[in-house]
């Protein structure tokens, strides 16, 4: 006997995803505009995916690494 799973179980809310990852709803809604999370409009609202946004990790900080104030 096989197991349905509903797509649609797995997306929650921008501000679900923002409430996990620690951030604010805007920095979420940057993330998709960006193409770093995929968004899924749905009845006007976009979700996203609870597992992608677990998964999500950041890029390292970008540019010149900072001196060592021990020298």
């Amino acid at each position: 006997m096989t197991k349905k799973v509903d797509p649609m179980a797995d997306l929650i809310s921008q501000a679900e995803a923002a409430r996990i990852r620690e951030v604010t709803r805007t920095a979420i809604s940057d993330l998709i505009k960006r193409g770093k999370l995929k968004g899924v409009e749905v009845g006007g609202r976009t979700l996203v995916s609870r597992s992608e946004v677990k998964k999500f990790k950041p890029a390292p900080p970008a540019g010149r690494p900072r001196k060592d104030k021990a020298a």
